[in-house]
């Protein structure tokens, strides 16, 4: 048995071959496309085998370690501010201190079931669903408009109410969309120069997409949605001239919608003049500049916190990064953003790693994903950038988000795995 990973890979194959056919018999082409399918189906013993194909992936590279455990510290620290955030409040209303932390918990410990799962599976074996699962993520953005079922927080009617169960559609559909355009762009590698058959369906994808997202009024999974089909489409290979072109017409379709209402405005502007504005528009952002202060280099504590004693609204969830940097202080905010530099830094090297080019693409997505989130989050929290709504990764409270994106991760890890290695073709 040759000794290297792809010796032993083609002579399975070439095993598999042998035992579905007569060696007389020549197999059409169309067969050849569907060998590891069609043997699989007809034999158990090659049944076994083709799965021994896929498993035989290499020793797990220390990148996937790496984003493993990146994440993980990050899913569990923010577990501790989410609890920390949250109890005071809710006591004050009356209610159980651990609410939103038994809440959280349970949509981490899905997505941690969603993260090994989809790490496990063969990342090439989702493109036989990108496209129904583009249609059922159209679907689900439908549902907030439905009387009864849509749910209206911050001015944006983004989220679903069934009885205690709630979400996010616009999470999953950031999630399909990237699916969508790195099946479409690896289809057409070879045509990348032809915009109208590579970058414009992508641009055709986005724009429906965009369009649900504003009509909801959430226009920032609508910026996070386009920096990641703008990542997928330059990784690919797309022309820079009509990609620019493109990034360009999508920043004026964001101001002309953040332009169209009094209230937008004002709110989207509030960060250039906060002293002037902190009673008002810029009051959540003055107030977690208070709290960031407050924390001093080492932080006052863990629990310690005062400034989400009703003072900051939305602690818990968008200003997640403003309660960890109060309580943990410099040295805990600057391992916060170093550990999304590493899973960015680490995402950017899976995908140059990839086995193929549609892993390429997914790995640069996702990382091009959360940095993007991240970095606009902090941004809105500290008071240089404008604030979006947008949840922290990983950390703030939102089970659709935690949940999305930590099967997201679990795709990450399934190219990781697969770096270095010839990925199997998918029929």
């Amino acid at each position: 048995m040759p000794g290297t990973l792809a010796d032993r890979r083609a002579a399975v194959r070439r095993n598999l071959q042998r035992q579905a056919l007569p060696a007389t018999a020549p197999r059409p082409p169309r067969a050849a496309r569907r060998a590891d399918r069609v043997d699989a189906q007809r034999d158990p013993l090659a049944k076994r085998q083709v799965r021994e194909v896929y498993r035989q992936t290499g020793p797990v590279p220390t990148t996937a370690y790496v984003i493993g455990a990146v994440t993980g510290l990050l899913v569990m620290l923010g577990l501790v501010m989410v609890l920390s955030a949250s109890s005071v409040s809710l006591v004050h209303q009356g209610a159980s201190p651990w609410g939103y932390f038994v809440r959280q918990l349970l949509w981490a410990v899905l997505g941690t079931i969603s993260l090994v799962t989809t790490m496990r599976v063969p990342y090439q074996r989702w493109r036989h669903w990108v496209r129904p699962g583009l249609a059922g993520a159209y679907g689900l953005m439908l549902l907030p408009f439905v009387p009864g079922l849509g749910l209206s927080r911050g001015g944006a009617r983004a989220w679903v109410e069934l009885g205690p169960f709630g979400f996010q559609p616009s999470e999953v559909l950031k999630l399909a969309v990237l699916l969508y355009c790195a099946d479409l762009l690896t289809k057409r590698g070879d045509r990348m120069q032809f915009v109208r058959a590579t970058l414009w369906p992508c641009l055709a994808v986005l724009g429906v997409s965009a369009a649900l997202m504003l009509a909801q009024g959430d226009l920032g999974s609508a910026i996070v949605l386009g920096s990641i089909v703008l990542a997928v489409t330059f990784i690919g290979g797309a022309p820079m001239t009509p990609l620019s072109a493109a990034g360009g017409g999508m920043g004026l379709v964001g101001m002309a919608f953040v332009f169209s209402t009094e209230y937008r405005r004002e709110r989207w502007t509030a960060f250039l003049d906060l002293a002037a504005n902190r009673d008002h528009t810029g009051y959540q952002v003055w107030q977690g500049l208070v709290a960031i202060a407050g924390g001093g280099t080492t932080g006052v504590g863990v629990g310690a916190g005062r400034t989400k004693w009703g003072r900051l609204p939305l602690a818990h969830s968008d200003f997640i990064f403003a309660v960890a940097a109060e309580e943990l202080g410099l040295v805990g905010v600057t391992a916060i953003i170093g550990a999304y530099m590493l899973f960015a830094f680490f995402g950017v090297k899976v995908a140059l790693t990839a086995a193929d080019r549609f892993g390429m693409l997914i790995a640069g997505g996702i990382a091009a994903w959360i940095s993007v989130q991240a970095i606009i989050n902090v941004g809105g929290v500290t008071g240089m950038m404008p604030l979006t709504g947008l949840t922290l990764p990983f950390m703030s409270f939102g089970g659709s988000s935690l949940f999305v994106t930590m099967t997201a991760t679990g795709l990450l890890l399934s190219v990781a795995r697969s770096s270095g290695a010839s990925a199997p073709a998918v029929p």
